[in-house]
């Protein structure tokens, strides 16, 4: 225990980002970025080659095809947008993101998940107090990522990557993911806490004027999370646990 930490418990209620918070899911996303664009790249003769550091500029928080089209725009290189309908072979902004959800699920579904415990011990003690939780994730993947994690029943509200496309959301880091989640879970943003371990997400809980917006730093760095509008940053969320 950290005495200098608040107590979450305190607040109207936390929404927390499902992939790098809660469960190690961010390393099988990329995992899964990395392979399809080394591939991707490799076949279009694109230059410099994928980095670690594109999938944390570029792809980490945002919505699937959003952060295919910023990482493409890196390189110069446009395409078509297409349609979420399109097959994973398509040469299009949604082609090639339903085309890294592929690997993703196949991954997922070979190996499992489990969330981390730091984060289950949290969530556990904000379940037992009462407090208000919920998620806030660009994925698509959430509600199944959840349910292999063992953990979709604490969450009575679900802000995922389906409801932003259905509601016509703005990605992360526009403020519109957490401040529809709050709406959801009926809770105030400046009475209550985010937590996000992504550049992105960290931005977007900052803009939705959350109280509290807690950095997990996983990789993406204590100072950038700080920087980008994070009031403390933690290693895991164990931290928490009182």
């Amino acid at each position: 225990m950290t005495n200098e930490l608040p107590d979450l418990a305190t607040f109207d209620g936390v929404l927390f980002d499902l992939d790098g918070v809660l469960t190690p899911t961010a390393e099988v996303h990329m995992h899964a970025w990395q392979t399809m664009f080394t591939e991707l790249f490799t076949a279009w003769g694109i230059e410099p080659p994928y980095t670690e550091e594109d999938y944390f500029i570029h792809l980490d928080g945002k919505q699937r095809y959003d952060g295919v089209a910023s990482l493409l725009r890196s390189r110069d290189v446009e395409i078509p947008w297409g349609d979420p309908s399109d097959p994973p072979t398509a040469d299009t902004v949604c082609g090639i993101g339903n085309r890294k959800n592929e690997v993703f699920a196949r991954v997922l579904r070979s190996e499992g998940i489990a969330p981390y415990p730091g984060s289950l011990a949290l969530i556990e003690q904000l379940r037992a107090a009462g407090t208000p939780i919920g998620v806030v994730s660009s994925s698509k993947n959430a509600d199944e990522v959840l349910r292999a994690a063992g953990i979709r029943d604490f969450f009575p509200v679900v802000m995922d990557g389906v409801v932003a496309e259905r509601e016509r959301l703005r990605s992360k880091p526009a403020p519109d993911m957490f401040a529809e989640g709050a709406r959801m879970l009926g809770v105030d943003p400046a009475r209550s806490a985010a937590v996000e371990d992504a550049h992105s997400g960290v931005a977007s809980a900052a803009a939705a004027g959350f109280a509290l917006v807690v950095g997990v730093d996983r990789g993406a760095g204590a100072q950038a999370l700080l920087d980008l509008g994070a009031t403390l940053v933690v290693d895991d969320l164990a931290a928490f646990v009182r």
